[in-house]
């Protein structure tokens, strides 16, 4: 099996296909590498294309102790997979935990990414952060007392994945599937770690607005945590697009894998074309004629 190792010595598991310019997929809590498999058959033709699976997501490395994981980590580890295959830049892809990489990837290393794609970013975002950390604490005991098919039968039917269920049967039952086959202690860890210690979006907002790179923040309609914030990413970010895919939930890659491939694609061409410019200041202000 191949494997990157990050700069802490835990072993992450990758695959490739493909040849071109590299595009790193960066998968979801819920999910592992194995949810970009519509991606990878669609963008391969043309790209380079790499997915690996996070730390605490086996046959990865599942560090033991909570502290060997947060989101600066998984910002980095995203970063030494490109490093071990030798690629100096690469378009980044990610979703939900994905996307919160992803976006810190460009916060962090702006110099080796072509282009973010940050999707379905939005959770623990803002609102009160010790009931977040207590949310996200109780969630990982659980994983913990119950085990993964324990944890699933609520996480896994929650608001903003019945859309896919309802959609998508048969794709639904795989990616359950998937969940169950997940460590139930990487995935505790990873709550405590990454999502229950992560910043507010709302705290980055002045590393947002110096972003350089193109941005495409993408969300579901009926993913309600991320509305918001995906409002303000935009707002904020010079350089950004703001994608909402329509009747679709939290799992819009794979609730709806020809559209979000299309919608990446023309992203895609765009700034590989010189296509992509800076938002025009002109379009900022609540004016309807640009009298006020």
């Amino acid at each position: 099996m191949p494997y990157a190792v990050a700069s802490d010595d835990v072993k992450l598991y990758y695959e490739e296909a493909g040849e071109g310019t590299p595009i790193l997929f960066i998968h979801e809590f819920a999910d592992d590498l194995r949810t970009w498999e519509h991606q990878f058959n669609h963008f391969s033709r043309n790209y380079r294309c790499i997915a690996y699976n996070a730390r605490g997501y086996p046959p990865s490395d599942v560090p033991e102790n909570s502290s060997s994981y947060s989101q600066l980590r998984a910002a980095e580890d995203a970063r030494d997979v490109l490093k071990h295959l030798g690629i100096e830049k690469a378009h980044i892809i990610g979703l939900s935990m994905g996307g919160f990489a992803s976006l810190h990837f460009g916060l962090n290393f702006p110099e080796m990414a072509l282009s973010c794609v940050v999707a379905g970013c939005g959770y623990g975002a803002g609102g009160d952060r010790d009931q977040w950390r207590q949310e996200t604490a109780e969630i990982a005991q659980r994983f913990i007392d119950l085990g993964m098919e324990g944890v699933s039968s609520f996480y896994a039917y929650g608001p903003t994945r019945v859309q896919f269920e309802n959609k998508d049967p048969r794709g639904f039952a795989a990616f359950v599937k998937r969940f169950n086959e997940h460590s139930p202690l990487g995935c505790a860890n990873t709550f405590i770690g990454v999502q229950g210690e992560r910043p507010s979006l709302y705290d980055l907002q002045e590393g947002m607005a110096k972003m350089t790179m193109p941005v495409y923040i993408m969300t579901g309609d009926e993913d309600e945590p991320c509305l918001d914030p995906n409002l303000m990413m935009k707002r904020t970010i010079p350089m950004s697009w703001l994608a909402v895919m329509p009747k679709a939930g939290h799992a819009i890659n794979l609730e709806d894998p020809g559209l979000f491939n299309q919608l990446v694609q023309d992203f895609l061409v765009a700034v590989e074309t010189g296509g992509f410019k800076t938002r025009d200041p002109r379009s900022i202000g609540q004016s309807m004629s640009g009298l006020k």
